[in-house]
C-alpha cells in the first residue's frame, strides 16, 4: 500500500501515528500566570541536544478557552518554564485522567489525585514520586505547518532522579517500567533491555 497523506489513506483509522512507535510520554507540568498548576501528557516528545541538555515536544491541538492552543503551551508562553515528568506503568490511570479536557482554571493534579512537589530551578510543580523530572526553561517555540502545530524546545536546568532508579551508578529505566505510546489507543511498556556497542566504540 502507498498513499499520499494529502490525498487520504482510505483506511478506517489514520495509520500515521501508529508508525512512530514506541513514543515516550512527556507528562508536562506547567503553572499559569494565575498560579494554577496544569499537567498533561504529550507523546510527540524527545531529547534534542546533550550540551546544554535540551528537550522538545509538539503540541497539536486547541481548546475552547485558550486562543489557538492548549493550556500547556499557553502557560509556557506566559512563564517561560515547564517540567517534564517521566511516566511509569504504575501511573497509567493517573496519566490518562490528566489528559481530560478541563477548564483552564482547574488543575489536573487535583483531578487525577496527584501530589505536587516544588521544582528547584523554576517556579513550577512536578509530580511527586515520578521516576525522573526534568525542569526546563523555554528556548524556543516554533510554529509548524498546520492550524495549531507548535514545537517547543526547552533547556534542562534541573533533574530529579528517584533514588530506587539509580543502580550501580546508572539510571535504570527497568526499575520503574516506562509507559510508552503506540498508535490509536494503544500503549506499551518497556521491560526488556539489551546492550549494543557501536562498531567504532
Amino acid at each position: 500500500m502507498f498513499f499520499r497523506p494529502s490525498d487520504g489513506h482510505g483506511l478506517p483509522h489514520n495509520p500515521f501515528n501508529a508508525l512512530i512507535v514506541p513514543r515516550p510520554i512527556a507528562w508536562i507540568s506547567t503553572r499559569s500566570a494565575e498560579g494554577i498548576d496544569n499537567l498533561a501528557p504529550y507523546s510527540f516528545f524527545s531529547g534534542a541536544a546533550y550540551e546544554p541538555p535540551q528537550v522538545m515536544f509538539a503540541s497539536t491541538g486547541t481548546k475552547d478557552d485558550q486562543e489557538g492552543t492548549k493550556d500547556t503551551l499557553a502557560n509556557i508562553r506566559a512563564t517561560g518554564v515547564f517540567c517534564i515528568n517521566l511516566v511509569e506503568e504504575a501511573a497509567t490511570d493517573a496519566m490518562n485522567a490528566s489528559s481530560a479536557t478541563l477548564p483552564a482554571g482547574e488543575s489536573e493534579f487535583d483531578h487525577a489525585n496527584l501530589t505536587r512537589e516544588d521544582c528547584e530551578t523554576i517556579a513550577c510543580a512536578r509530580v511527586e514520586g515520578a521516576p525522573a523530572s526534568l525542569e526546563c526553561k523555554l528556548v524556543d517555540i516554533h510554529r509548524s505547518r498546520g492550524a495549531a502545530n507548535f514545537v517547543t524546545i526547552g533547556e534542562v536546568t534541573g533533574i530529579h532522579l528517584r533514588d530506587d532508579c539509580i543502580v550501580d551508578g546508572k539510571f535504570d529505566a527497568t526499575r520503574f517500567t516506562p509507559l510508552a505510546r503506540m498508535g490509536y489507543r494503544d500503549y506499551t511498556t518497556v521491560r526488556d533491555v539489551f546492550e549494543l556497542s557501536r562498531p567504532d566504540d
